[in-house]
Protein backbone atom coordinates (compact mmCIF):
# COMPACT_ATOMS: atom_id res chain seq x y z
CA UNK A 1 0.00 0.00 0.00
CA UNK A 2 1.45 3.42 -1.08
CA UNK A 3 2.11 5.82 1.74
CA UNK A 4 -0.62 8.08 0.56
CA UNK A 5 -3.46 6.05 1.06
CA UNK A 6 -2.20 4.44 4.62
CA UNK A 7 -2.19 8.34 5.60
CA UNK A 8 -5.63 8.85 3.86
CA UNK A 9 -6.79 5.55 5.64
CA UNK A 10 -5.95 6.37 9.17
CA UNK A 11 -5.04 10.09 9.53
CA UNK A 12 -8.53 10.47 11.17
CA UNK A 13 -8.08 7.82 13.73
CA UNK A 14 -4.56 9.63 14.67
CA UNK A 15 -6.16 12.95 14.83
CA UNK A 16 -8.57 11.71 17.38
CA UNK A 17 -6.19 10.33 19.53
CA UNK A 18 -3.86 13.10 19.63
CA UNK A 19 -7.34 14.74 20.36
CA UNK A 20 -7.91 12.36 22.92
CA UNK A 21 -4.43 12.50 24.44
CA UNK A 22 -4.08 16.37 24.96
CA UNK A 23 -7.30 16.44 27.16
CA UNK A 24 -5.68 13.78 28.84
CA UNK A 25 -2.38 15.93 29.38
CA UNK A 26 -4.10 19.13 30.45
CA UNK A 27 -5.75 17.20 32.98
CA UNK A 28 -4.67 14.29 35.35
CA UNK A 29 -8.38 13.93 36.80
CA UNK A 30 -9.92 13.24 33.15
CA UNK A 31 -10.79 9.54 33.35
CA UNK A 32 -9.18 7.35 30.32
CA UNK A 33 -12.42 6.11 27.86
CA UNK A 34 -12.80 2.52 27.09
CA UNK A 35 -12.07 3.03 23.53
CA UNK A 36 -8.81 4.68 24.51
CA UNK A 37 -7.08 1.20 25.25
CA UNK A 38 -7.75 -0.19 21.72
CA UNK A 39 -7.07 3.67 20.00
CA UNK A 40 -3.43 3.09 21.12
CA UNK A 41 -3.69 -0.69 20.28
CA UNK A 42 -4.35 0.18 16.19
CA UNK A 43 -1.82 3.00 16.68
CA UNK A 44 1.11 0.70 17.81
CA UNK A 45 -0.06 -1.83 14.28
CA UNK A 46 -0.06 0.90 12.35
CA UNK A 47 3.33 1.92 13.47
CA UNK A 48 4.52 -1.36 12.85
CA UNK A 49 3.38 -1.07 9.24
CA UNK A 50 4.94 2.19 8.40
CA UNK A 51 8.12 0.52 9.83
CA UNK A 52 7.81 -2.81 7.97
CA UNK A 53 6.80 -1.02 4.43
CA UNK A 54 9.70 1.75 4.66
CA UNK A 55 7.12 4.59 4.79
CA UNK A 56 9.16 7.80 5.70
CA UNK A 57 10.82 8.85 8.50
CA UNK A 58 8.45 11.85 9.14
CA UNK A 59 5.69 9.63 9.41
CA UNK A 60 7.21 6.64 11.74
CA UNK A 61 7.85 9.19 13.85
CA UNK A 62 5.50 11.12 14.14
CA UNK A 63 3.42 7.69 14.87
CA UNK A 64 6.25 7.09 17.39
CA UNK A 65 5.48 9.96 19.11
CA UNK A 66 2.15 9.50 19.47
CA UNK A 67 2.47 5.99 20.50
CA UNK A 68 4.36 6.90 23.24
CA UNK A 69 2.42 9.75 24.51
CA UNK A 70 -0.29 6.84 25.11
CA UNK A 71 2.08 4.96 26.26
CA UNK A 72 2.43 7.34 29.01
CA UNK A 73 -1.11 8.22 29.03
CA UNK A 74 -2.31 3.98 29.79
CA UNK A 75 0.37 3.55 32.20
CA UNK A 76 0.37 6.80 33.96
CA UNK A 77 1.33 7.14 37.88
CA UNK A 78 -0.80 9.97 38.46
CA UNK A 79 2.21 10.48 41.65
CA UNK A 80 4.23 10.87 38.85
CA UNK A 81 5.14 14.86 37.52
CA UNK A 82 2.61 16.03 34.91
CA UNK A 83 2.55 19.85 32.35
CA UNK A 84 5.51 21.69 33.02
CA UNK A 85 7.72 19.64 35.47
CA UNK A 86 7.11 16.56 33.06
CA UNK A 87 8.05 18.30 30.09
CA UNK A 88 11.74 19.67 32.10
CA UNK A 89 12.15 16.45 34.18
CA UNK A 90 11.44 14.37 31.11
CA UNK A 91 10.43 15.63 28.07
CA UNK A 92 13.14 18.23 27.60
CA UNK A 93 16.28 16.15 27.97
CA UNK A 94 14.55 13.53 25.89
CA UNK A 95 13.91 15.54 23.02
CA UNK A 96 17.14 16.59 22.89
CA UNK A 97 18.77 13.19 22.75
CA UNK A 98 16.01 12.19 20.33
CA UNK A 99 17.29 14.74 17.84
CA UNK A 100 21.21 13.59 18.97
CA UNK A 101 21.79 14.06 14.98
CA UNK A 102 20.66 17.90 14.55
CA UNK A 103 22.29 18.58 18.13
CA UNK A 104 25.74 16.73 17.15
CA UNK A 105 25.81 18.84 13.80
CA UNK A 106 24.79 21.95 15.64
CA UNK A 107 27.59 21.13 18.32
CA UNK A 108 30.32 21.21 15.10
CA UNK A 109 29.17 24.29 13.79
CA UNK A 110 28.98 26.32 16.53
CA UNK A 111 31.60 25.18 18.86
CA UNK A 112 34.18 23.44 16.60
CA UNK A 113 34.49 27.35 15.30
CA UNK A 114 34.39 28.72 18.69
CA UNK A 115 37.28 26.66 19.53
CA UNK A 116 39.53 26.54 16.16
CA UNK A 117 39.01 30.39 15.89
CA UNK A 118 40.09 30.90 19.57
CA UNK A 119 43.42 28.65 19.22
CA UNK A 120 43.83 30.79 15.52
CA UNK A 121 43.32 34.21 17.25
CA UNK A 122 45.74 32.95 19.96
CA UNK A 123 48.60 31.52 18.20
CA UNK A 124 48.18 34.91 15.72
CA UNK A 125 46.87 38.07 17.58
CA UNK A 126 46.17 39.91 14.77
CA UNK A 127 43.68 37.46 13.12
CA UNK A 128 41.54 39.18 15.76
CA UNK A 129 40.56 42.16 13.26
CA UNK A 130 39.61 39.89 10.72
CA UNK A 131 36.41 39.04 12.82
CA UNK A 132 36.07 42.04 15.17
CA UNK A 133 36.62 45.98 14.84
CA UNK A 134 39.32 48.15 16.59
CA UNK A 135 36.58 49.68 19.20
CA UNK A 136 35.03 46.22 19.98
CA UNK A 137 38.22 44.72 20.67
CA UNK A 138 39.12 47.88 22.94
CA UNK A 139 35.93 47.90 24.63
CA UNK A 140 36.24 44.33 24.85
CA UNK A 141 39.74 44.43 27.04
CA UNK A 142 38.60 47.35 29.24
CA UNK A 143 35.41 45.00 30.01
CA UNK A 144 37.81 41.85 31.22
CA UNK A 145 41.21 43.89 32.36
CA UNK A 146 42.22 42.41 35.47
CA UNK A 147 43.07 45.82 36.74
CA UNK A 148 39.61 47.72 35.65
CA UNK A 149 37.82 46.54 39.08
CA UNK A 150 34.55 45.81 37.12
CA UNK A 151 34.00 42.26 35.52
CA UNK A 152 32.20 41.61 32.77
CA UNK A 153 30.90 45.02 32.87
CA UNK A 154 31.83 48.00 30.85
CA UNK A 155 32.82 50.79 33.08
CA UNK A 156 29.43 52.78 32.93
CA UNK A 157 27.95 49.83 34.70
CA UNK A 158 27.99 49.73 38.22
CA UNK A 159 27.42 46.60 40.57
CA UNK A 160 24.03 47.88 42.01
CA UNK A 161 22.48 47.35 38.67
CA UNK A 162 22.43 43.89 38.08
CA UNK A 163 18.92 43.45 38.31
CA UNK A 164 18.92 45.59 35.14
CA UNK A 165 21.75 43.83 33.45
CA UNK A 166 19.62 40.28 34.63
CA UNK A 167 16.89 41.83 32.35
CA UNK A 168 19.28 43.09 29.67
CA UNK A 169 20.52 39.33 29.49
CA UNK A 170 17.36 37.34 28.83
CA UNK A 171 16.55 39.56 25.85
CA UNK A 172 19.69 39.74 24.31
CA UNK A 173 20.41 35.82 24.95
CA UNK A 174 16.56 34.94 23.91
CA UNK A 175 16.75 37.33 20.54
CA UNK A 176 20.14 35.69 19.37
CA UNK A 177 18.91 32.02 19.90
CA UNK A 178 15.38 32.95 18.17
CA UNK A 179 17.53 34.45 15.60
CA UNK A 180 19.30 30.98 15.11
CA UNK A 181 16.19 29.19 15.45
CA UNK A 182 14.20 30.96 13.15
CA UNK A 183 16.78 31.46 10.35
CA UNK A 184 16.40 28.00 9.77
CA UNK A 185 12.98 28.45 7.37
CA UNK A 186 16.31 29.38 4.74
CA UNK A 187 16.88 25.83 4.46
CA UNK A 188 18.92 25.81 7.36
CA UNK A 189 21.06 27.98 6.02
CA UNK A 190 20.25 30.58 8.28
CA UNK A 191 20.96 28.40 11.36
CA UNK A 192 24.41 27.18 10.22
CA UNK A 193 25.13 31.01 9.28
CA UNK A 194 24.44 32.05 12.92
CA UNK A 195 26.11 29.00 14.50
CA UNK A 196 29.06 30.00 12.95
CA UNK A 197 28.99 33.28 13.65
CA UNK A 198 28.16 33.03 17.32
CA UNK A 199 31.40 30.85 16.92
CA UNK A 200 33.86 33.00 15.86
CA UNK A 201 33.00 35.64 17.74
CA UNK A 202 32.93 34.32 21.08
CA UNK A 203 36.39 32.14 20.03
CA UNK A 204 37.88 35.21 19.10
CA UNK A 205 37.22 36.81 22.17
CA UNK A 206 38.41 34.18 23.74
CA UNK A 207 41.84 33.98 22.15
CA UNK A 208 42.23 37.45 22.22
CA UNK A 209 41.92 37.93 25.85
CA UNK A 210 43.57 34.45 26.97
CA UNK A 211 46.71 35.84 24.40
CA UNK A 212 47.05 39.64 26.34
CA UNK A 213 46.97 37.92 29.78
CA UNK A 214 43.50 38.55 30.63
CA UNK A 215 42.54 34.90 30.61
CA UNK A 216 41.57 35.11 34.31
CA UNK A 217 39.63 37.18 34.12
CA UNK A 218 37.70 36.33 30.89
CA UNK A 219 37.29 32.66 31.73
CA UNK A 220 36.66 33.21 35.55
CA UNK A 221 33.43 35.19 34.50
CA UNK A 222 31.91 32.85 31.78
CA UNK A 223 32.35 29.22 33.12
CA UNK A 224 29.51 29.60 35.15
CA UNK A 225 26.83 30.93 33.17
CA UNK A 226 28.91 29.37 29.94
CA UNK A 227 27.24 26.01 30.65
CA UNK A 228 24.15 26.94 30.02
CA UNK A 229 24.33 29.76 27.82
CA UNK A 230 26.08 27.94 25.22
CA UNK A 231 24.16 24.66 25.12
CA UNK A 232 20.79 26.99 24.95
CA UNK A 233 22.87 28.26 21.70
CA UNK A 234 23.71 25.24 20.22
CA UNK A 235 19.80 23.14 20.98
CA UNK A 236 18.52 26.53 19.19
CA UNK A 237 20.90 25.96 16.06
CA UNK A 238 19.56 22.06 16.51
CA UNK A 239 16.06 23.80 16.31
CA UNK A 240 17.01 25.22 13.57
CA UNK A 241 18.68 23.05 11.88
CA UNK A 242 15.54 20.46 11.82
CA UNK A 243 12.94 22.57 10.23
CA UNK A 244 15.68 23.32 7.22
CA UNK A 245 15.95 19.68 6.74
CA UNK A 246 12.44 19.31 7.01
CA UNK A 247 12.57 21.70 3.69
CA UNK A 248 15.16 19.90 1.71
CA UNK A 249 14.29 16.39 2.51
CA UNK A 250 10.61 16.30 3.16
CA UNK A 251 9.94 12.57 2.21
CA UNK A 252 7.12 11.49 0.65
CA UNK A 253 5.20 14.55 2.39
CA UNK A 254 4.99 18.31 0.96
CA UNK A 255 7.17 20.53 2.17
CA UNK A 256 4.59 22.07 3.83
CA UNK A 257 3.31 18.92 5.70
CA UNK A 258 7.23 17.90 6.59
CA UNK A 259 7.59 21.43 8.39
CA UNK A 260 4.74 21.61 10.27
CA UNK A 261 5.50 18.20 11.74
CA UNK A 262 9.09 18.99 12.87
CA UNK A 263 8.13 22.88 13.93
CA UNK A 264 6.16 20.50 16.64
CA UNK A 265 9.48 19.20 18.16
CA UNK A 266 11.41 22.28 17.30
CA UNK A 267 8.90 24.88 19.16
CA UNK A 268 9.34 22.21 22.06
CA UNK A 269 13.06 22.42 21.98
CA UNK A 270 13.08 26.41 21.77
CA UNK A 271 10.93 26.32 25.20
CA UNK A 272 13.25 24.31 27.05
CA UNK A 273 16.20 26.33 25.38
CA UNK A 274 14.30 29.75 27.01
CA UNK A 275 14.59 28.30 30.21
CA UNK A 276 18.57 27.77 29.67
CA UNK A 277 18.81 31.15 29.04
CA UNK A 278 16.94 32.24 32.03
CA UNK A 279 19.08 30.37 34.03
CA UNK A 280 22.17 31.49 32.36
CA UNK A 281 20.49 35.29 32.58
CA UNK A 282 20.63 34.72 36.46
CA UNK A 283 24.01 33.63 36.80
CA UNK A 284 25.09 35.88 34.48
CA UNK A 285 23.75 39.08 36.65
CA UNK A 286 24.09 37.78 40.14
CA UNK A 287 27.17 35.12 40.31
CA UNK A 288 29.20 35.70 36.84
CA UNK A 289 30.74 39.00 38.08
CA UNK A 290 30.37 38.60 41.59
CA UNK A 291 33.62 39.18 43.86
CA UNK A 292 33.81 35.64 44.49
CA UNK A 293 37.55 33.91 44.05
CA UNK A 294 38.62 32.60 41.02
CA UNK A 295 38.92 29.33 42.35
CA UNK A 296 35.83 29.18 43.84
CA UNK A 297 33.86 29.97 40.11
CA UNK A 298 36.24 27.84 38.15
CA UNK A 299 35.05 24.84 40.91
CA UNK A 300 31.14 25.93 40.44
CA UNK A 301 30.97 26.34 36.87
CA UNK A 302 32.60 23.14 36.29
CA UNK A 303 30.06 21.67 38.72
CA UNK A 304 27.19 23.39 36.78
CA UNK A 305 28.83 22.16 33.18
CA UNK A 306 29.00 18.41 34.76
CA UNK A 307 25.03 19.24 35.91
CA UNK A 308 23.84 20.13 32.34
CA UNK A 309 25.65 17.16 30.63
CA UNK A 310 24.16 14.89 33.10
CA UNK A 311 20.17 16.55 33.10
CA UNK A 312 20.58 16.14 29.05
CA UNK A 313 22.15 13.09 28.70
CA UNK A 314 20.59 11.09 32.00
CA UNK A 315 17.23 12.64 32.84
CA UNK A 316 14.21 10.89 32.16
CA UNK A 317 16.03 7.74 31.32
CA UNK A 318 14.17 5.70 33.91
CA UNK A 319 10.45 6.53 33.37
CA UNK A 320 10.03 3.29 31.68
CA UNK A 321 11.82 0.92 33.68
CA UNK A 322 9.45 2.44 36.46
CA UNK A 323 6.32 1.45 34.32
Amino acid sequence: MKQSLFENRHQQEWEQLSRLLDQLERSRNVPQSNEFPHAYRRLCQHLALAQARGYSSLLVDTLQQLALRGHQQLYRDRGRPSGLTAFILVGFPRLVREQWRFVLAACVMFLGSLAGIGLLVYLFPELVYSVMGAEEVSQIRSMYDPAAGHLGRSVERAASEDWVMFGYYIMHNIGIAFQTFASGMMFGLGSAFFLFFNGLTIGAVAGHLTQIGSGGTFWSFVIGHGAFELTAITLAGAAGLQLGWALIAPGRLTRGEALRLAARKSVSMIAGVILLLLIAAFIEAYWSSSAVTPATKYTVGALLWLLVLSYLLLAGRVRHAAE
